[in-house]
């Protein structure tokens, strides 16, 4: 029988960086898949290179050279506009800082990533919003604005905005690095409930405790990648 096709995949993958004359190499010959399903979590070092390949797996940057396939789509061969329509339909984001908008209220943060979207109605916007919210537990507060909620309810809500679209894919840079351990708990058990419902999620964290949870842990130095799986066998 053969394998199913991972919904990411990582052939050879190279960034240089040009700075001055001096050449970085921030990622070196990167193998890396991630199943439809699957919760990855990647963690190294700073400087190791995790956060440019978060941004390449967003589709915020390309390759210097390599193959990027995000759900049998070749990405690093699209120009820039359809790049951008591929990561608004396929890609959620969450991120360390929350980054949501302070004179929105919760549910119109929510609606943002919507408003990209062709295929989505004006009409059905605020009815998607409000479902999303209401599986993160945070629907009771969506009228209020992001300066009312504690960092961990803006997380749910920053979650709830990755999910609106019904994306293929969810990436957490740091989502519990600006939480305090109760909160960063709540949260983390919040992205293991999506992952079980179906979700998959591929994690930056610099937290052993949290990257452990994941079903694999992706550790990267200078560039580089290596793995082992995680999930108890069944």
């Amino acid at each position: 029988m053969q394998a199913p096709t991972p919904l990411l995949q990582l052939r050879s993958i190279c960034k240089v960086f040009l700075t001055e004359e001096v050449e970085t190499n921030a990622l070196s010959d990167v193998d890396f898949h991630v199943d439809r399903g699957e919760f990855v979590s990647i963690t190294g070092p700073s400087g190791c290179g995790k956060s440019t390949l978060m941004s390449i797996l967003g589709t915020l940057d390309v390759p210097t050279s390599g193959e990027y396939l995000l759900d049998g789509v070749a990405v690093s061969t699209l120009d820039d506009i359809t790049r951008a329509h591929l990561r608004s339909r396929q890609i959620g984001f969450v991120f360390q800082a929350f980054n949501l908008i302070g004179d929105l209220s919760i549910v119109e943060n929510v609606e943002v990533p919507l408003t990209y979207r062709r295929d989505i109605p004006r009409s059905e916007r605020r009815g998607l919003a409000l479902a999303a919210l209401a599986r993160v537990s945070m629907e009771h507060r969506s009228t209020h604005f992001p300066a009312q909620l504690s960092g961990g309810q803006q997380q749910r809500v920053a979650i709830a905005r990755a999910l609106v679209g019904n994306p293929a894919l969810l990436l957490a840079d740091e989502p519990t690095g600006n939480l305090d351990s109760h909160n960063g708990e709540s949260v983390m058990r919040l992205l293991e409930e999506l992952h079980a419902g179906g979700a998959t999620i591929c994690m930056v964290t610099h937290d052993p405790r949290y990257s452990a949870r994941a079903d694999r842990e992706v550790f990267m130095l200078d560039g580089r990648i290596s793995e082992r799986h995680l999930a108890t066998p069944t």
